[in-house]
């Protein structure tokens, strides 16, 4: 898609609030309703200020942060000999013993896609890049596990999930359990084992996957998302197709999905919508809404989310739009909805794979198709 780069406007962001504002009512008979954190005061002032002129690579940044280029697609990674793939998509952190290890899908088409990894040590130096999953197709996000692994999600009709180890001593394992859809991105609840799948589809359900085994993919029981009295229930799916019975919620373009605590965080790209699951209660709500907010809003087309371990900060990716990266958050007893950062010149791209490292200072995520076709994978530093 072509993202139509637009400065940051802070009468665009006040009318945002006010119409925003006014659309935070129950839905009737929907069975899920909008939440703007109990109606509290809206606020577009980020807590790191305003975003500052584009540096040398078009990026947009809060004073006091500076960008790291990693990995520029079709070229080798730092001192190795690894090239970077291209279209370079979702990403998961993992914390060794010696540093961490940045995982990278590939969304490229048939049998180029993969996903590949950028070693670091506790000094944030480049230590290693390599390859953890080759020949598969359209890998567009997935999620990391309890158990130290990365799940990498197919998207096409048919697509697969794949386990991979982030070390890439292992080989990566297909899970067919897991269903056959356009899968987007996994979130694995620790204390269950439940893993939560979004699908890319105008016609996307939210799947669950109950495990037989702890830690153990191999075999379950795959549910999709329904409603019964206001909280979500889950019916039995079949892991050869897609479910298409009406007796299930439809999400326009499920995407981006991570687990906080007890809540599950995900996105629907279409209808421009930010959704809360509570995985206990199944109580399922509306955090933002695009549509409310109109043209205005300061999210559209929601893609990739994360959140800060450390504050709570959830961090959204834009698919197209003026493609930014959008914080929500709660400062002083307002709910804060503002971009964090945002490419300038990357008009054909996207902002895809936002995760941070294990101790919260520094964030990655990749400008899909850069300023000239070639992935650019960067590194965030500054006062998180």
């Amino acid at each position: 898609m072509t993202g139509q780069n637009k400065p940051f406007d802070r009468n665009r962001r006040a009318l945002f609030t006010a119409i925003l504002a006014s659309s935070a009512v129950l839905l009737p008979g929907s069975g899920w309703r909008r939440l703007l954190a109990d109606s509290l005061p809206l606020s577009t002032d980020s807590p790191y200020g305003d975003l500052q002129p584009p540096d040398e690579h078009g990026l947009r940044l809060p004073r006091g942060f500076s960008a790291r280029l990693l990995a520029l697609s079709g070229q080798p990674v730092a001192a190795s000999d690894y090239v970077w793939p291209h279209a370079p998509d979702g990403a998961g952190v993992f914390a060794t013993p010696d540093g961490w290890v940045l995982v990278c899908n590939a969304e490229l088409n048939t049998g180029q896609g993969g996903a590949s990894a950028i070693r670091f040590s506790m000094r944030g130096e480049i230590m290693a890049a390599y390859a953890v999953l080759s020949g598969t197709t359209r890998n567009c996000a997935g999620g990391v596990t309890p158990w130290g692994t990365w799940l990498s999600c197919e998207e096409f009709a048919g697509g697969r999930v794949w386990e991979c180890d982030p070390l890439g001593q292992a080989a990566a394992t297909v899970r067919p359990a897991l269903g056959r859809f356009a899968h987007e991105a996994a979130a694995v609840d620790p204390l269950t084992g439940h893993v939560y799948l979004t699908e890319d589809d105008m016609q996307g359900r939210l799947y669950r996957f109950s495990p037989d085994k702890t830690a153990d993919l191999s075999a379950g029981r795959l549910e999709v998302a329904a409603m019964d009295a206001g909280r979500v229930r889950w019916l039995a799916a079949s892991p050869e197709q897609p479910y298409r019975k009406a007796d299930a919620i439809t999400f326009r373009r499920g995407e981006g999905a991570w687990l906080a605590g007890r809540t599950l965080f995900f996105t629907t790209t279409d209808d421009h919508r930010l959704w809360t699951l509570d995985v206990d209660s199944g109580q399922l709500e509306v955090r933002y809404d695009g549509v409310a907010a109109g043209p205005a809003g300061a999210l559209r087309e929601p893609d990739n989310v994360t959140v800060h371990d450390q504050h709570g900060t959830v961090f959204v990716a834009e698919d197209s739009d003026d493609l930014q990266l959008v914080l929500l958050a709660m400062r002083s007893g307002r709910q804060v909805v503002a971009p964090f950062l945002q490419l300038v010149g990357h008009d054909r791209s996207e902002l895809t794979g936002p995760v941070f490292s294990p101790d919260g200072q520094r964030l990655y995520f990749s400008s899909q198709r850069g300023r000239d076709g070639r992935g650019m994978t960067f590194e965030i530093t500054g006062p998180f």
